[in-house]
């Protein structure tokens, strides 16, 4: 079994394959490095490689990497910054200041696409990416995702604090707002699908036909307004697979 890694600057998200068909066996997200060796111990014995894409500094994905090979006595292999990787070329100036998720996304994106494509995440920042139909990234945005607009709001407006639970409750409509949760977290939501909508007019005015990937914890807030979106969670993973093949 293979286990894959995808370290964000708050949680480890993971997932073990098995099997010649790369079959998902357990997944799950991980606080920090000491609960994911904790989860990990039910699958240890079983391990027999790890590869993994990090956007922490170098000496935490280096402490991570030496806590897995000292538990589990597994190889682990990392993603690197590529020029080009899988037909698809790198559209930044420094190709290496491309953050390696978003890298694999659309990596992982292409692949599955065999095409143009435009690749939205919606996670703690949104990101969003241009890829051609000749595997060209035209560049990309990115903007605070529902997280940050909150965070922010709630950090430097006194009078607004509410729980959790309210701000679910909140999301269930996108009505006009009654209440100061209502108000804040439909309001971000509306932001986010002006962003999408932006973002689908530029892909229609440099892509011609083209694929929507969605993915990202987020991705519900706008999955109505893109029914014809390929949803696809695991899309980092998807890339890393790529960019590390194991035997």
């Amino acid at each position: 079994m293979i286990l894959e890694l995808d370290c964000g600057n708050s949680f480890i998200k993971w997932r073990i394959i098995a099997g010649a068909k790369q079959v998902v066996a357990a997944f799950g997200v991980a606080g920090s490095d000491a609960e994911l060796v904790a989860t990990l111990e039910l699958h240890g014995p079983k391990l027999r490689a790890c590869r993994l894409v990090s956007v922490r500094s170098d000496a935490e994905t280096l402490a991570l990497v030496e806590v897995l090979q000292k538990h589990f006595d597994i190889a682990c292999h990392m993603a690197r910054s590529a020029p080009e990787l899988a037909g698809v070329r790198n559209g930044y100036e420094n190709y290496q200041s491309l953050g390696l998720d978003r890298w694999l996304a659309l990596v992982g994106a292409f692949s599955l696409g065999r095409g143009a494509c435009l690749v939205l995440d919606l996670g703690t920042a949104v990101t969003a990416d241009l890829v051609s139909s000749n595997g060209v990234h035209l560049g990309g945005y990115i903007c605070p995702g529902m997280p940050l607009l909150r965070n922010q709001l709630c950090t430097h407006t006194r009078r607004i604090r509410y729980d959790k639970a309210a701000a679910q409750q909140a999301l269930r409509s996108l009505e006009p707002g009654h209440s100061t949760a209502e108000a804040v977290e439909r309001g971000c939501a509306l932001m986010l699908q002006g962003f999408v909508d932006a973002q689908l007019l530029m892909a229609r005015e440099r892509l011609g036909d083209f694929v929507v990937f969605l993915t990202g914890g987020d991705s519900a807030l706008v999955r109505e307004r893109l029914p014809e979106a390929r949803v696809v969670p695991d899309l980092v993973f998807v890339g890393l697979a790529i960019a590390c093949p194991l035997p």
